[in-house]
C-alpha cells in the first residue's frame, strides 16, 4: 500500500470517528477511538512513538512523541483545538524530517465538518 492509499484510509477512519463523536472531546478520546477504528479496519499503527533527535551523529531523546505512525509510513498528529496554527504545521514537518517519512496528516477534530480540520503535508527532499 502506498502513502496515498494509507492517507485515504486514515482520513476515512477519522471521518467515521468524527461523525459518531462530533467536536468537543479531548484529543486522547479521539486518539483512542481512531485506534479502535484502525483495529476494525485492519490498519497497522503505532501510538505515542518516541522520536529521537540526531545531533552531530548522536541520537538524543528530547521527549518528542508523535501521536500515530500508520503502516510505518504516515505520521498522524491529532488535535482537538480551536484553530490550527503555524506551529502545528511546523511540528508535523519536524516529525516528518526526524522520522524520514514523506507524508503526514494533521487532523483537528474540534471542527463542525472534519474536512475543515485536515491538513496533508508532504516532505520534499531537495537534495
Amino acid at each position: 500500500m502506498d502513502v496515498n492509499d494509507i492517507s485515504k484510509n486514515v482520513i476515512g477512519a477519522a471521518i467515521n470517528v468524527h461523525k459518531i463523536l462530533g467536536p468537543g472531546l479531548l484529543e486522547s478520546a479521539y486518539e483512542e477511538c481512531l485506534c479502535h477504528e484502525f483495529d476494525l479496519r485492519g490498519i497497522q499503527y503505532s501510538r505515542q512513538c518516541n522520536i529521537p533527535v540526531e545531533y552531530k551523529g548522536v541520537r538524543l531523546d528530547c521527549g518528542y512523541r508523535m501521536d500515530l505512525l500508520v503502516e510505518g509510513a504516515v505520521v498522524v498528529e491529532l488535535k482537538a483545538i480551536e484553530k490550527i496554527m503555524p506551529i502545528h504545521d511546523a511540528q508535523l514537518l519536524s516529525y516528518l524530517k526526524l522520522t524520514n517519512c514523506k507524508l503526514g496528516l494533521l487532523i483537528n477534530f474540534n471542527v463542525s465538518v472534519l474536512k475543515q480540520g485536515i491538513r496533508r503535508k508532504v516532505l520534499n527532499y531537495d537534495g
